[in-house]
């Protein structure tokens, strides 16, 4: 599988390398999950992008984390199955195939419904791939052979029988309930499918005469056209204002109708005069306070929100706008038209027409989301599925207590067609197929007798509902059924979790009795670098693929991941999207210095049979690496995984070993050499197997080219050791030489000293043991400080500018060019500044609101900002003395 080993190029271009190694990924099966495998199991729902989208940054998010855990348990031997597949996306997808009607004149009603569903079949075919397509570009590794469409035939067949089972149980019903209703679009929409938008408007003071001529009552609306639909006045039932009025009636304005008032804790006293207006079939809470008091629920409304015969006749076929304009005009002229204030409230817009949404009264299609809850209630509140972050089980519990019937209809053509046929009387016949409907109203009327499909399809979070099991194959007793659910770890945002992460929950209990996954990774949003969230209003979107044609698709992937700290919103610059293209060029460049330096990978080298120390201190450090980063994985920590590969890669890799290793490489020792060789490839070798999970492309490049290979790095085995890779007398070492040499530095930096020009060191109070390190790498220790001496002193010495490393104290003395006045009032003015900012977060560490209310790792943060400033603070007091 390697390929012939041939030296590296001067720049990483990731523009001819990723397409090349994704397609050579695909070509040779590596994203295959294998059903037969004794390995076992790691399963991932992908969470099905709409067929009409395209990829934007909360998608490569999402889709990096996924990737990252499959790469990771697929190299650790397991059988990862990482489930692939798109949604068809109701609403969505009709809206783009009328717009393409529209551009022809034509609208789907000119083509007939089951013409229209082809031309969303052959839109679909040419059009529907392009975020599977962008996906590829990502780096996603999903077993593409397995991909599955919520429409296609196994999928349907399945919502087809979920529907009729739950409906035989008494689960799905047929009711008459207020639902999200767009007008423009004529169909139920879901809440996620709702926006609200802040809106100058207006409340408007009515006056409803009491029945008995003794006075009025005074209520308040934004809305009112909806009046015409009133049925009730509700007032609080402690509310001492109203309670000789609790019971009596009112005449309704214009359309001369007595209503009652009566007593209901939704009214709230402290709002506007405390009397509410109730119109039951235009208002959701407005439904509730009806049905407590069974009041009639007038429909003033007809689907495209024009009034209907159920007003005065004035008013029949307006606008709802137009209508609202009237009535005010005629209250004024009736003078019941109190006062009206300028008011600033949300409205519900569609999120795709852009229409105002009406709650609306209409017969739907209805799942008893209660009863179904009861059960994924106590599988989280006994730990079968965990969220990460752990508060989020909080909204999910809030959700699932407070649940309402579930409206799963939809009036649109395009979806999964509702299987229920309706005989002559209305009478209902649900089942798995016309045939099968035909022979039960046989039954029922004892003949055969015509029947009319439902006309409405089933809401797409029906069939998104079912996708942990029927992706693999259920109704059937497939393989991969009884293989790969549940699955392991469902990874969302917190918006979905209703919508989606409840609703699979419910239904994988429901059907195959075990819940869907273990845990659910809520990942965070991506904002633009000041916290904005982004939206094509503010012009604020980043869009990946242009950060991947600037950067490459290791560099997002490896920013996305440093900034996917858990509960916590991403910031997203291109600056840190650069940075991590510079991280990449790094490794490139370390790479390079490698093959230069002739460290080619050698399967025979042991590295537990080093000998130098500085080889037993990195390989060491390896092993240590590879202990935090599973242990980061293992809690989805995934910005602690990127940090940690960052620092040793950069740092201990990069900038410390490599060139304490520089002497040996160019020494005369041949042993030695050999030995730093085959050591510095075997770290580089481990570096590549860590980083691939996050940063495939430029891996795999590496991989292929730093050695003769048997294998695809994708496809290698994760490093497996054991303790005796760990030799902490080499790690206290030569972690004792990195800390001596950066105090020194960090002195230098300070004084502004050029890195040639050299000052004199020395160390006061060491022990034996520092002595013994000391004479050992003095050589290196000088070359990387710019030391010009360094010396061991008695106790006692003084001048210079002090700093402590263990038991020792050492001090850097500055040459004559440097006025050491004028340096110490920048220091006395820097301690000063130092203060002020501790004073800040001590304020705010003392603030008992804060420490209560904040996220444990904001909280974190302030803790260590304090000590990293006491430090800086006590350092330049220091050189004060």
């Amino acid at each position: 599988m390697g390929e012939e080993m041939k030296g590296l190029e001067k720049t990483y271009r990731p523009e001819t390398v990723e397409e090349t190694r994704y397609k050579a990924w695909e070509k040779a099966g590596a994203f295959a999950a294998h059903t037969n495998s004794s390995a076992q199991p790691f399963t991932i729902m992908m969470p099905p992008p709409n067929v009409t989208g395209s990829l934007h940054m909360g998608h490569a998010l999402n889709h990096t984390l996924q990737d990252i855990l499959t790469r990771y348990h697929r190299m650790k031997g397991v059988d990862a199955l990482w489930q692939p597949g798109t949604d068809h996306a109701g609403i969505a997808t009709q809206i783009v195939v009328e717009k393409q009607l529209g551009s022809e004149g034509r609208t789907r009603h000119d083509l007939g419904r089951e013409a229209f569903v082809e031309r969303v079949w052959e839109w679909k075919k040419e059009s529907g791939g392009t975020i599977t397509r962008q996906l590829r570009r990502l780096g996603a590794s999903p077993d593409w052979a397995k991909e599955r469409f919520t429409m296609d035939a196994g999928l349907s067949a399945a919502v087809t029988k979920v529907f009729v089972e739950l409906h035989k149980a008494g689960l799905i019903y047929r009711d008459k309930r207020l639902v999200n209703w767009d007008c423009e679009l004529e169909t139920a929409v879901s809440d996620l499918e709702v926006v609200q938008r802040e809106t100058k408007g207006h409340l408007w003071h009515f006056r409803y005469p009491l029945e008995d001529g003794s006075g009025h009552i005074v209520i308040a609306t934004t809305r009112p056209e909806t009046m015409l639909g009133d049925t009730a006045v509700a007032v609080h039932p402690e509310d001492a204002r109203y309670q000789a009025l609790i019971g009596k009636k009112v005449r309704l304005p214009i359309a001369d109708r007595l209503i009652p008032i009566v007593a209901d804790a939704y009214a709230d006293p402290e709002m506007g005069s405390g009397a509410v207006k109730i119109t039951p079939a235009h208002d959701f809470n407005d439904f509730e306070v009806g049905r407590r008091h069974d009041l009639p629920m007038i429909n003033i409304l007809d689907a495209h929100a024009r009034l209907n015969d159920a007003v005065p006749e004035a008013y029949r076929g307006l606008d709802r706008f137009e209508a609202r304009d009237k009535i005010v005009a005629e209250m004024e002229s009736l003078g019941l038209l109190e006062t009206i204030e300028d008011h600033v409230h949300t409205v519900p817009h569609g999120d795709r027409s852009g229409t105002v949404i009406e709650p609306w009264l209409t017969d739907q299609w209805f799942v008893d989301a209660a009863t179904l809850a009861k059960p994924a209630i106590e599988a989280v509140e006994q730990g079968k599925t965990r969220f990460v972050p752990e508060h989020w089980a909080n909204t999910y519990f809030e959700w699932m207590r407070n649940i309402q019937p579930w409206c799963v209809s939809r009036q649109i053509w395009w979806g999964h067609r509702i299987p229920a046929w309706y005989g002559p009387d209305g009478e209902i016949f649900v089942a798995a197929s016309e045939d099968d409907a035909r022979t039960a109203a046989k039954a029922h009327y004892g003949k055969a007798t015509e029947l009319t499909r439902d006309p409405d399809v089933l809401d797409t979070w029906f069939s998104s509902a079912l996708w942990p099991f029927s992706t693999l194959g259920w109704p059937e007793e497939t393989a991969e059924l009884a293989r790969y659910y549940p699955t392991d770890v469902l990874v969302t945002g917190f918006d979905i979790i209703f919508f989606w992460v409840a609703r699979m929950m419910m239904m994988g209990l429901h059907f195959m009795g075990e819940v869907p996954f273990h845990t659910v990774y809520i990942h965070a949003l991506v904002r633009d670098a000041a916290g904005q969230k982004m939206s094509k209003s503010k012009g604020n979107i980043i869009d990946p693929l242009e950060l991947i044609d600037k950067y490459g698709c290791d560099a997002l992937r490896f920013t996305l991941t440093s900034l996917a700290s858990p509960g916590r919103d991403i910031k997203l610059s291109e600056a840190r999207v650069e940075g991590s293209r510079n991280f990449a060029t790094k490794l490139w460049n370390a790479a390079r210095y490698c093959q230069m330096a002739e460290c080619v990978s050698d399967p025979a080298f042991d590295p537990k049979e080093a000998t130098l120390t500085v080889n037993r201190w990195i390989v060491s450090g390896v092993a240590r690496l590879k202990d935090e980063i599973e242990a980061a994985l293992a809690d989805y920590r995934f910005h602690e995984v990127a940090n940690a590969l960052y620092r040793f890669t950069w740092g201990t890799f990069c900038d410390w070993y490599l060139e304490f290793t520089k002497p040996i490489l160019n020494g005369e020792d041949a042993a030695a050499t050999a030995e730093t060789r085959a050591t510095t490839a075997w770290v580089l070798d481990q570096l590549l197997h860590f980083l691939h999970p996050i940063m495939p492309f430029i891996t795999e490049e590496l991989w292929q080219n730093m050695g003769k290979r048997d294998r695809m790095l994708i496809a290698s085995a994760w490093p497996v050791f054991d303790v005796t890779y760990v030799d902490k007398a080499a790690l206290e070492e030569m972690d004792w030489v990195v800390k001596l040499v950066s105090e020194i530095r960090s002195i230098r930096s300070e004084l502004k000293v050029p890195p040639k020009r050299h000052l004199a060191v020395s160390l006061e109070g060491a022990s034996a043991t520092t002595a013994k390190r000391l004479q050992a790498h003095a050589a290196i220790i000088r070359t990387l400080a710019s030391a010009k001496t360094l010396d061991v002193a008695g106790d006692g010495a003084d001048g210079g500018i002090p700093f402590v490393i263990d038991e020792a104290t050492g001090r850097v003395y500055p040459d004559d060019a440097i006025d050491m006045n004028v340096q110490k009032a920048l220091w006395a003015t820097e301690v000063q500044k130092i203060e002020k900012e501790m004073a800040k977060i001590e304020k705010k560490l003392g603030n008992r609101d804060f420490l209560e209310n904040a996220p444990e790792d904001v909280v974190a943060e302030q803790r260590s900002r304090l000590a990293e400033f006491e430090n800086q603070r006590n350092r330049k007091q220091a050189w004060l003395t």
